[in-house]
C-alpha cells in the first residue's frame, strides 16, 4: 500500500504531469470566463438610492401602519425630509514637515495633502470609494385618515410613528378625513 502511494506521488511530481495540470487549469479558467453569455447581475449600491425613493418608501410604510390601526384604506401620508442623502468617501491625508534654518533661526513648514481613494468600476472608469451613505433626517409627517380626529386613534398613530421613525411627536400631525 505504501509503495503504491509513493509511486503515485512520484508521478505527480514529474515535470510532464505538472505541465499538463497547468495547461488543464488554464483551459478551465478560460472556459469559465466565457460563461453562459449572461451578464452578471448588477448589485444596487448606495449611490443608486435617492432621497425621493427613501421618502416614498417611508410614506408607504406609514400608510400601511395607519391602515392597520384605523382599519381604513383611505389614508394619505406626506413625509418631508431635511435634505438629500449625505455621502462619506474614503480619503487620504498626508502631512509633511519641512524644517529650514536661516540666519540662526529655525522654521518648520507643514504641508497637508488631501485626496480621495478611488477604485475602478466595471466600465473601466474611476470613482471615489464610498464609505457611508446617511439617509436624510425627517422634518415632519402629515397624516390624513378616517378617525384621525379621535384622541385615542390620534395617540395610537402618533406613538407608532414616533417610535418607528425615532422622531418627536411635534413632527407628526394627524387629522381626520372628511366624510364623503
Amino acid at each position: 500500500m505504501n509503495e503504491r502511494i509513493k509511486e503515485i506521488v512520484s508521478k505527480i511530481k514529474s515535470p510532464k504531469f505538472l505541465v499538463m495540470a497547468g495547461i488543464i487549469g488554464m483551459l478551465l479558467i478560460f472556459l469559465s470566463s466565457l460563461g453562459t453569455g449572461e451578464k452578471p447581475k448588477e448589485t444596487e449600491t448606495a449611490a443608486e438610492f435617492s432621497a425621493d425613493a427613501y421618502r416614498l418608501s417611508l410614506e408607504e410604510q406609514i400608510k400601511d401602519m395607519v391602515t392597520d390601526i384605523t382599519g381604513s384604506k383611505a389614508v394619505n401620508v406626506i413625509v418631508t425630509l431635511e435634505s438629500g442623502i449625505s455621502y462619506s468617501y474614503a480619503d487620504t491625508r498626508e502631512e509633511t514637515t519641512a524644517e529650514e534654518t536661516r540666519d540662526n533661526a529655525e522654521s518648520s513648514d507643514i504641508q497637508i495633502k488631501e485626496g480621495y481613494i478611488t477604485v475602478k468600476n466595471a466600465d473601466g472608469g474611476e470613482e471615489a470609494l464610498l464609505v457611508t451613505a446617511k439617509m436624510p433626517q425627517i422634518r415632519g409627517v402629515a397624516i390624513v385618515c378616517e378617525g384621525g380626529d379621535s384622541e385615542i386613534i390620534n395617540e395610537k398613530i402618533t406613538n407608532t410613528v414616533t417610535a418607528a421613525l425615532d422622531i418627536t411627536s411635534k413632527r407628526v400631525y394627524i387629522c381626520g378625513r372628511k366624510q364623503r
